[in-house]
């Protein structure tokens, strides 16, 4: 079990003196550990990578295992002892989406489980999932996020946009006539080089691009400042529909979306109560839509 719980640090924290110091011990004891290990599987489970380490595919499912095993443990202790359900609920979220989607709504789950308290870190960034820390991330992407369950609760596409104004005498069906324009970006991320890249543009000059801080960006557009943007549709639907933004291209992946990310294995009472009103709100909003457009 030591050296079980040496090499788990060690693939939670990617190094040796990492793993020492979150287990509080020398980086020389984890290695002893980890040779011990490897002796008694008879397999490598990490392999050397210039100054870093790696694993390898027996280390990834072994890693896979132990995190959702020691996770079981330590919530089933917590549920014991009644920590996990005073415990604050962590959620990881995007700015963009908490303040587009999450925030207006969240009076409603405060009301229904005023027990729960509630922790939300507004991030772009893919913070990991762990026992005792986040508890949920909602996450934009296809939902295949490696050894984590998803659920797709908003479903859209990414476009890239920008004021209708800026592209006027442009040829809109020529990517690469728009690369030379200011792209805003949402700071923490690479969107818009991933983006050109996922669409095969070359842009003959560097891109000019202006970080911002996360719904910034939804603001800037509308105000109908000359930048271009890649964002997901769904926050600017009304806007491409009254004409003042331009769909300048569009992805189109079915799946693709943001969705509900948590570590596979038991929830506990918060989570499961959170979880069970993000279903049932995305799905009220989904059937007042299809009213309005019955009506």
């Amino acid at each position: 079990m030591t050296a079980l719980r040496a090499f788990a640090a060690l693939a939670e924290t990617g190094g040796l003196s990492q793993a020492g110091r979150a287990l509080n011990v020398s980086h020389a004891a984890v290695s002893q550990q980890m040779r011990a290990l490897e002796e008694r599987l008879g397999t490598a489970l990490v392999t050397r990578e210039g100054r870093g380490l790696s694993l390898t595919p027996a280390g990834v499912e072994l890693a896979r295992t132990l995190n959702a095993a020691f996770g079981e443990i330590e919530a089933a202790v917590s549920a014991i002892t009644g920590l996990e359900r005073t415990r604050p609920l962590q959620i990881s979220v995007t700015a963009t989406f908490a303040a587009w989607w999450l925030m207006p709504r969240l009076t409603e789950f405060q009301q229904e489980n005023p027990e729960v308290e509630l922790m939300i870190n507004p991030t772009p960034a893919l913070v990991p999932l762990t026992p005792g820390g986040v508890d949920v991330a909602i996450r934009y992407g296809a939902g295949n996020w490696p050894g984590l369950d998803s659920e797709l609760l908003v479903e859209t596409g990414v476009v890239a946009v920008a004021p209708a104004r800026l592209m006027r005498g442009r040829r809109i069906d020529d990517p690469s006539s728009f690369t030379d324009l200011p792209w805003l970006q949402e700071a923490g991320t690479n969107e818009v080089s991933a983006w050109l890249d996922r669409h095969g543009i070359v842009a003959e000059h560097k891109v000019r691009i202006t970080h911002v801080l996360g719904n910034m960006t939804l603001d800037i557009l509308r105000r109908g400042d000359p930048v271009v943007a890649a964002v997901p549709r769904v926050f600017l639907e009304d806007d491409i529909a009254a004409g003042r933004l331009v769909v300048l291209l569009e992805e189109d992946q079915p799946g693709a979306g943001y969705h509900i990310v948590t570590r596979p294995g038991v929830a506990r009472p918060p989570l499961r109560a959170f979880v069970s009103w993000l279903r049932a709100a995305r799905r009220r909003e989904i059937g007042r839509d299809r009213d309005r457009g019955a009506a």
